[in-house]
């Protein structure tokens, strides 16, 4: 029987994790040959910042306010509304991004490699032009940094307010370098390299006027109800009880997998 089995707040504890990683289960597994990579740090490797910030459950915050800041881009919106089958499948359009993030975070450079294919042909046909007018194209260089420094931007924002330590300035430029690269790999620009760069360059002029909402992205009924409602057999009254749901759960953690290729073990 497991430790956790005469605490009285496992029910919910398990109520939550499902509820919640149950969101991300409409994708294939990103890393489901992992183990066909032995030693294969990836793009970063256990001792970056990358895997310390994104191993955090505040990366789900970060997430979605990853989600809303670059929809907040009129062309990245259109692209989106009119290319996008979120509103058919929202779980599933949520799954494919948060595969993209675990791929390119913890895959081996195949995966990584194999994850940025994926974005790119999905990004080939989609062009047009915004309800403003403007044209774009998911293969602009441009737009697409305003989707990576924005998702860049949300994990560490998030991290950083939510998170159980503080982020000290070095380790936040550690990892917004670290994530440049990937952007590099990706192919996007431009790409700041500190964490006040990157902040200033999101706030600072980045971001084109609105001038209205795209039709394309209000909401439908479809998205309104793609979350399910939360367990509410027991109120989750302790400050920090859903970190604690998840930090206490590391066969959950997104880590796990990639720490046993690099031992060469597949945990089993």
């Amino acid at each position: 029987m497991s430790p956790d089995a005469h605490t009285p707040n496992t029910g919910w504890r398990a109520r939550v994790t499902d509820a919640a990683s149950g969101l991300f289960r409409h994708a294939p597994d990103p890393l489901a040959d992992t183990f066909s990579h032995p030693g294969d740090p990836g793009l970063f490797g256990p001792g970056s910042m990358t895997w310390q910030l994104m191993g955090d459950v505040a990366a789900f915050v970060g997430g979605i306010r990853a989600l809303l800041v670059q929809a907040a881009h009129p062309e990245v919106a259109a692209g989106v509304g009119d290319h996008s089958v979120y509103r058919e499948d929202p779980l599933g359009r949520l799954s494919r991004t948060a595969a993209y993030v675990t791929a390119t975070t913890y895959g081996a450079i195949p995966e990584v490699d194999a994850a940025l294919a994926i974005v790119r042909r999905a990004h080939g046909p989609v062009s047009g032009t915004s309800h403003r007018g403007v044209t774009y194209d998911a293969g602009n260089p441009e737009m697409g940094a305003w989707v990576h420094n924005a998702l860049v931007d949300s994990f560490l924002t998030a991290r950083r307010t939510f998170g159980p330590s503080p982020v000290s300035d070095a380790d936040a430029d550690a990892y917004v370098a670290e994530q440049a690269r990937l952007g590099e790999r990706l192919g996007v620009t431009p790409l700041p390299t500190t964490a006040a760069d990157l902040a200033a360059w999101v706030a600072d002029g980045q971001l084109p006027r609105l001038g209205g909402r795209p039709r394309a992205l209000r909401p439908t009924a479809s998205t309104r109800c793609a979350l399910p409602q939360p367990p509410r057999h027991q109120p989750l009254t302790r400050p920090g009880c859903v970190g604690t749901t998840f930090r206490k759960c590391p066969a959950r953690s997104p880590t796990t997998q990639p720490a046993l290729r690099l031992q060469g073990d597949e945990g089993g």
